[in-house]
Protein backbone atom coordinates (compact mmCIF):
# COMPACT_ATOMS: atom_id res chain seq x y z
CA UNK A 1 0.00 0.00 0.00
CA UNK A 2 1.49 3.30 -1.03
CA UNK A 3 1.92 5.87 1.70
CA UNK A 4 2.84 8.90 -0.40
CA UNK A 5 6.27 9.06 1.31
CA UNK A 6 9.55 9.75 -0.39
CA UNK A 7 12.96 8.20 0.00
CA UNK A 8 16.26 10.04 -0.26
CA UNK A 9 15.99 10.18 -4.06
CA UNK A 10 12.53 11.77 -4.02
CA UNK A 11 10.73 8.59 -5.09
CA UNK A 12 7.59 7.40 -3.30
CA UNK A 13 8.18 5.11 -0.31
CA UNK A 14 5.67 2.44 0.68
CA UNK A 15 5.28 0.65 3.98
CA UNK A 16 7.07 -2.34 2.44
CA UNK A 17 9.89 -0.03 1.34
CA UNK A 18 10.27 1.20 4.90
CA UNK A 19 10.45 -2.35 6.28
CA UNK A 20 13.04 -3.22 3.63
CA UNK A 21 15.02 -0.13 4.61
CA UNK A 22 15.09 -1.22 8.25
CA UNK A 23 16.15 -4.75 7.35
CA UNK A 24 19.03 -3.63 5.13
CA UNK A 25 20.07 -0.50 7.03
CA UNK A 26 23.33 0.31 8.77
CA UNK A 27 21.72 -0.06 12.19
CA UNK A 28 23.03 -3.61 12.53
CA UNK A 29 26.51 -2.47 11.52
CA UNK A 30 26.25 0.33 14.07
CA UNK A 31 25.27 -2.20 16.73
CA UNK A 32 28.35 -4.23 15.85
CA UNK A 33 30.62 -1.18 16.08
CA UNK A 34 29.01 -0.25 19.39
CA UNK A 35 29.58 -3.71 20.85
CA UNK A 36 33.21 -3.76 19.72
CA UNK A 37 33.87 -0.30 21.12
CA UNK A 38 32.16 -1.17 24.38
CA UNK A 39 34.07 -4.42 24.80
CA UNK A 40 37.54 -3.25 23.73
CA UNK A 41 39.81 -1.80 26.44
CA UNK A 42 41.41 0.57 23.93
CA UNK A 43 39.77 2.99 21.54
CA UNK A 44 39.10 1.56 18.09
CA UNK A 45 39.09 3.20 14.67
CA UNK A 46 36.31 5.76 14.34
CA UNK A 47 33.70 4.51 11.88
CA UNK A 48 33.25 7.81 10.04
CA UNK A 49 31.33 6.56 7.01
CA UNK A 50 29.06 4.38 9.13
CA UNK A 51 28.28 7.23 11.54
CA UNK A 52 27.46 9.57 8.66
CA UNK A 53 25.20 7.01 6.99
CA UNK A 54 23.51 6.26 10.32
CA UNK A 55 22.79 9.94 10.87
CA UNK A 56 21.28 10.20 7.41
CA UNK A 57 19.19 7.11 7.97
CA UNK A 58 17.96 8.38 11.35
CA UNK A 59 16.89 11.60 9.66
CA UNK A 60 15.06 9.58 6.99
CA UNK A 61 13.36 7.50 9.67
CA UNK A 62 12.26 10.66 11.49
CA UNK A 63 10.83 12.11 8.28
CA UNK A 64 9.11 8.82 7.48
CA UNK A 65 7.48 8.55 10.91
CA UNK A 66 6.35 12.17 10.66
CA UNK A 67 4.65 11.39 7.36
CA UNK A 68 3.12 8.23 8.81
CA UNK A 69 1.70 10.30 11.66
CA UNK A 70 -0.16 12.51 9.20
CA UNK A 71 -1.83 9.51 7.60
CA UNK A 72 -4.36 7.01 8.89
CA UNK A 73 -1.90 4.40 10.09
CA UNK A 74 -2.33 1.98 12.97
CA UNK A 75 -0.89 3.54 16.16
CA UNK A 76 0.65 0.17 17.02
CA UNK A 77 2.60 0.15 13.75
CA UNK A 78 3.74 3.72 14.37
CA UNK A 79 4.94 2.76 17.84
CA UNK A 80 7.00 -0.09 16.38
CA UNK A 81 8.63 2.26 13.89
CA UNK A 82 9.28 4.74 16.68
CA UNK A 83 10.99 1.98 18.66
CA UNK A 84 13.24 1.31 15.66
CA UNK A 85 14.13 4.99 15.55
CA UNK A 86 14.78 5.14 19.30
CA UNK A 87 17.04 2.11 19.04
CA UNK A 88 19.11 3.65 16.24
CA UNK A 89 19.44 6.94 18.12
CA UNK A 90 20.50 5.15 21.30
CA UNK A 91 23.15 3.10 19.52
CA UNK A 92 24.66 6.15 17.83
CA UNK A 93 24.70 8.27 20.97
CA UNK A 94 26.06 5.46 23.11
CA UNK A 95 28.78 4.66 20.57
CA UNK A 96 29.98 8.27 20.55
CA UNK A 97 29.67 8.56 24.34
CA UNK A 98 31.78 5.44 24.97
CA UNK A 99 34.53 6.82 22.76
CA UNK A 100 34.54 10.15 24.63
CA UNK A 101 34.79 8.29 27.93
CA UNK A 102 37.82 6.37 26.66
CA UNK A 103 39.43 9.61 25.49
CA UNK A 104 38.90 11.22 28.90
CA UNK A 105 40.40 8.19 30.64
CA UNK A 106 43.48 7.75 28.42
CA UNK A 107 43.85 11.06 26.59
CA UNK A 108 47.59 11.45 27.28
CA UNK A 109 48.38 7.90 26.20
CA UNK A 110 46.21 8.26 23.10
CA UNK A 111 47.89 11.54 22.13
CA UNK A 112 51.36 9.96 22.39
CA UNK A 113 50.65 6.81 20.36
CA UNK A 114 49.22 5.79 17.01
CA UNK A 115 45.81 5.59 18.67
CA UNK A 116 45.57 9.31 17.92
CA UNK A 117 44.93 8.55 14.25
CA UNK A 118 41.86 6.50 15.24
CA UNK A 119 40.03 9.59 16.48
CA UNK A 120 37.74 11.71 14.39
CA UNK A 121 38.61 15.37 13.88
CA UNK A 122 36.01 16.39 16.47
CA UNK A 123 37.35 13.83 18.95
CA UNK A 124 40.88 15.16 18.49
CA UNK A 125 39.65 18.68 19.26
CA UNK A 126 37.88 17.35 22.35
CA UNK A 127 41.02 15.49 23.49
CA UNK A 128 43.22 18.59 23.13
CA UNK A 129 40.78 20.77 25.04
CA UNK A 130 40.20 18.18 27.75
CA UNK A 131 43.94 17.54 28.15
CA UNK A 132 44.74 21.25 28.44
CA UNK A 133 41.94 21.86 30.98
CA UNK A 134 42.96 18.85 33.09
CA UNK A 135 46.63 19.82 33.03
CA UNK A 136 45.90 23.39 34.10
CA UNK A 137 43.62 22.27 36.91
CA UNK A 138 46.06 19.68 38.28
CA UNK A 139 48.99 22.09 38.10
CA UNK A 140 47.11 24.87 39.90
CA UNK A 141 45.43 22.75 42.56
CA UNK A 142 48.07 20.08 43.29
CA UNK A 143 51.40 20.13 41.48
CA UNK A 144 52.26 23.74 42.29
CA UNK A 145 52.13 22.86 46.00
CA UNK A 146 54.55 19.93 45.74
CA UNK A 147 58.34 20.13 46.15
CA UNK A 148 60.47 20.79 43.10
CA UNK A 149 61.09 17.59 41.19
CA UNK A 150 57.60 16.27 41.84
CA UNK A 151 55.60 18.74 39.80
CA UNK A 152 55.19 16.73 36.63
CA UNK A 153 51.77 15.47 35.64
CA UNK A 154 53.36 12.64 33.65
CA UNK A 155 56.11 11.33 35.97
CA UNK A 156 56.21 10.53 39.66
CA UNK A 157 59.46 12.48 39.92
CA UNK A 158 62.22 13.88 37.75
CA UNK A 159 64.16 10.68 38.44
CA UNK A 160 61.63 8.64 36.47
CA UNK A 161 62.84 7.80 32.99
CA UNK A 162 59.37 7.12 31.59
CA UNK A 163 55.95 8.70 31.90
CA UNK A 164 54.92 6.34 34.71
CA UNK A 165 51.81 8.30 35.68
CA UNK A 166 50.09 8.00 32.30
CA UNK A 167 47.25 5.44 32.44
CA UNK A 168 47.18 2.96 29.58
CA UNK A 169 44.48 0.53 28.45
CA UNK A 170 44.86 -2.94 29.90
CA UNK A 171 45.22 -5.12 26.82
CA UNK A 172 45.42 -8.25 29.01
CA UNK A 173 41.80 -7.92 30.07
CA UNK A 174 39.48 -10.76 29.15
CA UNK A 175 36.81 -10.20 26.50
CA UNK A 176 33.92 -12.21 25.13
CA UNK A 177 34.35 -12.65 21.41
CA UNK A 178 32.93 -14.47 18.43
CA UNK A 179 34.53 -15.19 15.08
CA UNK A 180 32.58 -14.49 11.89
CA UNK A 181 34.35 -17.35 10.13
CA UNK A 182 36.65 -20.20 11.05
CA UNK A 183 40.09 -18.65 11.52
CA UNK A 184 41.93 -21.80 12.53
CA UNK A 185 44.53 -21.84 15.26
CA UNK A 186 45.67 -18.49 16.66
CA UNK A 187 48.35 -17.97 19.36
CA UNK A 188 47.24 -16.80 22.79
CA UNK A 189 50.68 -15.52 23.80
CA UNK A 190 53.86 -14.19 22.25
CA UNK A 191 55.63 -17.55 22.45
CA UNK A 192 52.96 -19.41 20.51
CA UNK A 193 52.93 -22.23 23.07
CA UNK A 194 49.21 -21.74 23.69
CA UNK A 195 46.81 -21.72 20.77
CA UNK A 196 43.07 -21.86 20.28
CA UNK A 197 41.14 -23.00 17.23
CA UNK A 198 38.52 -20.36 16.43
CA UNK A 199 35.35 -21.78 14.91
CA UNK A 200 32.71 -19.56 13.32
CA UNK A 201 29.93 -18.38 15.65
CA UNK A 202 31.40 -20.08 18.74
CA UNK A 203 31.74 -17.88 21.82
CA UNK A 204 35.17 -17.48 23.46
CA UNK A 205 36.61 -15.70 26.49
CA UNK A 206 40.16 -14.63 25.64
CA UNK A 207 42.71 -11.96 26.42
CA UNK A 208 42.03 -8.92 24.26
CA UNK A 209 45.70 -8.81 23.28
CA UNK A 210 45.34 -12.22 21.60
CA UNK A 211 42.44 -11.15 19.37
CA UNK A 212 43.30 -7.45 18.99
CA UNK A 213 44.46 -7.62 15.37
CA UNK A 214 41.44 -9.73 14.38
CA UNK A 215 39.08 -7.19 15.93
CA UNK A 216 40.83 -4.41 14.01
CA UNK A 217 40.46 -6.42 10.78
CA UNK A 218 36.76 -6.98 11.60
CA UNK A 219 37.25 -10.75 11.58
CA UNK A 220 36.24 -11.12 15.24
CA UNK A 221 33.39 -9.35 17.03
CA UNK A 222 33.32 -8.55 20.73
CA UNK A 223 30.06 -9.34 22.51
Amino acid sequence: MASGLEDGSGLPMSMDDYESLMATSDVELLKRAWRNEKGAPEILQFQADLVQRSREQIQLMEDTIEEFTKGSFDPLILSIYQMDLDRAQYLLRSYLRIRLQKIEKSMVHISKTDLWSRLSREEQKFARRCSADTKNYVEESVLSKLPSGYQSNLKQSNASEEDDMVPEPNLDTFVFCKSQSSLGAIPLDGSGDEIVDLVADDLYVLHYKAVKRYVEREQIDLV
